[in-house]
């Protein structure tokens, strides 16, 4: 195995000892002194299947087989996941043929960051995570179940039900997606439109139809954003069924890998004789395949938040130094939007997982010493599902070679070295960058900043030109703590038009971008963040600032004397400005804004 791997695996072994022991010991006792059913009364169990039929009636109040609970994702305003809508019957269904039963634990809220993106909602997006895990939570309270199965795909969905799963990692546990909507326009076609409706050059209407052409359909959106960047981690994590993520929902396959999860999760329970918890599978050895296998790909920014509250939440202590260390040492595999052309449909006729995997392991790459729901080490995971001539599921090998090299390549001839997620660290605190999607002639950029407090400022201030000329953006009071850290996506088309025209432009911020960050150097993720007097309060218009992606730095070019002794410019927050973050729902997350962590130790209010 790569010696870096092992290290920081390692590392995280060594800095969790302490908290690893306590979570593991909270999981032991609870499996010991609340075993599912078995202390409930009468009247709980009664209340608890009242709704169901006799034999599900039956076969919960034996208590000599697995009752599963579903906690699902599913609305069908989110294409993502429309297609969960009939999964809970159908796993009913696969869970009674083996004498088993499932319910419907509870429901969480998923909101698509496509329809918020640059609107107010937004503000609400990452701390809907932390939602997500509460309600999965209190979805598990009941303690009626023997194992648990997670239907999500998006965004904050998934580290969300993962966190909130790991409250009750005594029990085996089974991610389930839909799988992503057939490609629809190229997505080089649909940022050319973006960019020339940001100048001025394309309707409303023409937009529009670009956009519809390109999200159309049910199933996830087929970029390589946060999203699909979720199915990549829970594979590797082993709570997701190899080659699993990217099988469209409408394919046969589909549903044969629904079956194979719910048996495999009740197989797993102590109830039938077995015991693989989720507290065993996600550990120091499998957080790191999935976050070699996120870097491998060049996933999305937005787990150098979740990765990190994910780990938090198994007793694991994961850094942003972690994710720099790997990223030097882990070859970029795949060109999928946003940093190449194709998408995760391409990608999976390529190859998919099950050659991704082969070639992180053939490389060194992947720690062995795991478990997942295919069973005791890593050899599982080098399969590809297949269906027979009588459609019926068979694993088979996944294949030694890539049938599209030019969006997923071998590990000895990658695109890229290194994975493209890089740690910035300098006078103006710490961040992240990523280099996968940008240009190296773009990596390096020196110029004068131009100081904005909100997104829309920016926007407005770039439509009304007389930005033609080398700058750097800096858009603060973004973080957590002041306004939940939306992603500021919307501001890539712009930059990039200038980008284009051959000035040095980039992006400074204290907020996010998004799992689709493109070709314009964003340093993002900026801790300590501005409304906590990070530095980003103390800097002014024209201050010269340096950032160079490769050598992993950022910096003000004034002596430390000179920035120390600046006093930090704070918002305005009179009552007008207060009401108007109260809107839409806003007002009733200002406690999570309140005890929110920073960006570096995962943006968490746990």
């Amino acid at each position: 195995m790569h010696s870096v791997v092992a290290e920081v695996t390692e590392s995280i072994r060594r800095r969790s000892v302490e908290s690893r022991r306590l979570y593991l010991r909270r999981m032991q006792r609870t499996r010991e002194e609340l075993p599912p059913r078995r202390k409930l009364s009468c009247g709980n169990l009664a209340h608890g299947f009242a709704a169901c039929g006799e034999p599900d009636k039956q076969a919960i109040r034996l208590m000599q087989s697995a009752n599963l609970g579903i906690v699902t994702a599913y609305n069908d305003m989110l294409s993502a996941h429309q297609p969960l809508q009939h999964y809970p019957d159908f796993i009913k269904e696969v869970a009674r043929g083996v004498g088993s039963s499932a319910q419907v634990a509870g429901g969480v809220p998923a909101m698509c960051d496509g329809v918020t993106q640059g609107q107010a909602g937004m503000e609400l997006s990452l701390f809907s995570r932390d939602l997500i895990a509460m309600a999965t939570a209190v979805s598990l309270s009941h303690n009626l179940f023997d194992g648990v199965l997670c239907l999500g795909v998006c965004d904050k969905i998934v580290p969300g039900m993962m966190i909130g799963a790991l409250q009750f990692g005594h029990l085996p546990a089974g991610f389930i997606p839909a799988g992503p909507m057939a490609s629809g326009i190229p997505n080089k076609e649909k940022a050319a439109v973006r960019q020339r409706y940001a100048q001025g050059l394309a309707s409303k209407e023409e937009l529009l139809a670009a956009e519809s052409a390109s999200y159309h359909s049910p199933g996830t959106c087929t970029f390589y954003g946060t999203a699909n960047s979720n199915q990549v981690l829970m594979e590797l994590l082993g709570v997701q069924l190899p080659g699993s993520s990217f099988i469209n929902p409408d394919d046969p396959l589909r549903q044969a890998l629904i079956r194979e999860t719910v048996l495999r999760v009740i197989a797993a329970a102590d109830v039938a004789g077995a015991h693989l918890p989720l507290s065993a599978m996600v550990k120091e050895e499998s957080l790191v395949n999935a976050l070699v296998g996120l870097l491998a790909t060049g996933g999305s920014t937005n787990h150098t938040l979740h990765l990190v509250a994910i780990a938090k939440a198994a007793g694991l202590v994961l850094t942003w130094e972690d994710f720099d260390r790997l990223s030097r040492v882990v070859p970029l595999l795949a060109r999928v939007y946003p940093n190449g052309e194709a998408d995760v449909n391409a990608f999976q006729q390529a190859g998919g997982m099950g050659f991704l995997v082969r070639e992180l392991h053939s490389a060194g790459l992947l720690n062995e010493d795991v478990e997942s729901l295919m069973g005791k080490g890593l050899a599982p995971m080098l399969k590809a599902p297949v269906l027979d001539a009588a459609g019926v599921l068979q694993w088979q090998d996944a294949p030694g070679t890539s049938a599209l090299p030019d969006v997923l390549s071998p590990a000895s001839a990658p695109f890229d070295s290194e994975g493209g997620i890089r740690l910035l660290t300098g006078n103006l605190g710490e961040g992240i960058i990523k280099t996968s999607a940008v240009k190296r002639e773009h990596r390096q950029v020196t110029a004068p900043c131009v100081i904005f407090n909100d997104q829309d400022e920016l926007v407005k201030a770039l439509k009304g030109g007389g930005y033609e000329r080398d700058f750097i953006a800096v858009v603060r009071f973004q973080g957590p703590r002041a306004n939940g850290m939306p992603e500021l996506h919307q501001l890539t088309p712009h930059l990039g038009v200038l980008q284009d025209k051959g000035f040095r432009v980039a992006l400074v911020t204290d907020g996010r971008m998004s799992g689709a960050s493109g070709k314009v150097p964003a340093a993002i993720h900026m801790s300590p963040e501005a409304l906590d007097s990070g530095p980003l309060a103390r800097l002014r218009d024209g201050d010269v600032l340096s950032l160079d992606a490769d050598a992993g730095t950022l910096n003000v070019q004034l002596s430390e004397a000179e920035f120390a002794a600046r006093l930090p410019e704070m918002p305005s927050l009179d009552a007008d400005t207060v009401q108007f973050h109260s809107t839409l729902g806003r007002g009733l997350f200002d406690s999570f804004r309140h005890v929110s962590t920073s960006a570096k130790a995962g943006a968490t209010s746990f």
